[in-house]
């Protein structure tokens, strides 16, 4: 090994909510961490509707008083509807299988983002930043470096927190796409788009057509996420530019549509394609993938920020496992630590077991026939509230049986309502076959995020 005095515990890239969180717990823990980041923060992010369980998590580390302070929309519920506007159905988190936190929040990423960085740089993380890993040096168990232009930072661990740039997936050749979930995202902030009443509010709205979905996030008292998923293969179709894409499919979705027509538009949209991929194995020696570099799921139930700060301080606790079994010392539990391998196969569980109930949702969100059933609102033996608290993020570090078996039910059910009318049948809506109604004249201009 090539440890010397400057040698780190843990080099951490990315300093996203997932390498933030990582960096935290680790420095807590008094590991020498540095997080290597290419962007100045606050910076714009997407992905500002968070579940129950992650506020719950803000609060476990010791997060909320900073949480507070930054503007941000009180989240009960979500609302799903079709594209056409004519029936939407609400649920809330009060209505989920166990008697788990009903409330979760919208908020703006930049200043979110910043408050985690901030609190991991307070508690002993070095940071570099703009920096850039130009390279991977060194890559194995206990002697890792990369080079950030010119200079070799070296360490013990390298744990990928890069996001969807997947920095070590690439760098190993394991990124894959999923083939069945290629999709491509356009996304910007309104202003003053009417908002549902009441406790309401901080419902995200989902609205469904034939070719995607869109979304409408209030994240401050003014502004609103409004973003549009449109599968891959249907984009390349229709003559528009990205930077016009997401005006283009709210001129034919009447539910978003009627909404904005009082708003403020963004002169800046944004542009993500491809976003649907992993990279296995998640871990090998000297490394670990944590949240978005690791996977990354259609963000249709907001799972990402979930998945990416629970997924960081398993990350951390492994991370000091294993330094205790080079160290030759026992685990802060005082337990003997296990072998490299087997803190391996306990994050590729983790990770399997955590996201296997939004894989499975995803992956149904796309069949008619679920969504048919899933506007209902109801089912039996309560398949219905077990996906609430699925959607409640309340599936670390493993699913509960009486979610897992409701939900495969619920796949079953799925597949009988193709021949079978077990819920009210539902109109299709297709962006395709829509008459388009103009928006306000506008000049966005394309940014890939």
């Amino acid at each position: 090994m090539n440890q010397t005095p400057d040698t780190y515990d843990a080099i951490i890239i990315g300093g996203g909510p997932a390498g933030a969180t990582t960096a935290l717990c680790l420095a807590r823990a008094g590991k020498r961490v540095i997080i290597i980041e290419k962007n100045e923060f606050p910076r714009f992010h997407v992905g500002e509707s968070f579940l129950p369980r992650g506020y719950d998590l803000i609060q476990e580390l010791g997060l909320g008083e900073r949480l507070s302070q930054i503007p941000q929309v009180a989240k009960y519920g979500a609302e799903f509807g079709f594209g056409a506007g004519k029936a939407s159905t609400y649920f809330t988190f009060d209505q989920a299988l166990h008697d788990e936190g009903p409330t979760a929040f919208n908020i703006e990423r930049a200043p979110f983002d910043k408050m985690l960085l901030d609190a991991a740089v307070e508690e002993g993380a070095a940071l570099r930043v703009p920096a850039t890993v130009k390279k991977i040096v060194r890559l194995s168990e206990g002697d890792v470096a990369v080079d950030i232009g010119g200079e070799t930072i070296s360490g013990r661990f390298l744990l990928d927190a890069s996001g969807q740039t997947t920095l070590l997936g690439r760098h190993l050749g394991t990124r894959r796409t999923l083939e069945n979930h290629r999709k491509v995202a356009y996304f910007g902030h309104f202003e003053n788009v009417e908002r549902l009443p009441g406790r309401a509010e901080g419902h995200p709205t989902v609205a469904m057509c034939d070719e995607g979905w869109f979304w409408m996030i209030n994240i401050d008292e003014r502004r609103t996420s409004i973003g549009f998923v449109l599968d891959a293969d249907i984009a390349k179709t229709i003559d528009c530019p990205a930077s016009d894409m997401l005006f283009w499919g709210i001129e034919r979705c009447p539910l978003v549509r009627e909404r904005v027509t009082n708003a403020t538009l963004p002169t800046m949209t944004h542009t993500i394609a491809d976003y649907s991929y992993y990279c296995r194995p998640f871990s090998g020696p000297g490394y670990f993938q944590v949240g978005d570099a690791a996977f990354f799921l259609d963000p249709i139930f907001s799972s990402g920020i979930a998945l990416g700060m629970e997924t960081a301080t398993k990350v951390a606790e492994l991370t000091v496992e294993l330094l205790a079994g080079q160290d030759g010392t026992k685990t802060p539990a005082g337990r003997t630590p296990r072998s490299p391998a087997r803190v391996r196969r306990d994050y590729a569980r983790f990770l399997d077991d955590s996201a296997a109930p939004f894989v499975r949702l995803v992956n149904l969100f796309y069949d008619h026939n679920f969504r048919e059933m899933f506007l209902h609102g109801k089912g039996p033996f309560e398949v219905q509230r077990a996906t609430i608290s699925v959607l409640g993020g309340y599936v670390f570090p493993k699913p509960r049986w009486s979610l897992t078996w409701r939900i495969l039910l619920l796949h079953m059910f799925a597949r009988l309502q193709r021949h079978f009318t077990l819920t009210p049948r539902r109109e299709r809506y297709s962006l395709l076959d829509a008459t388009p109604v103009s928006l306000r004249t506008v000049e966005p201009v394309r940014a890939s995020a």
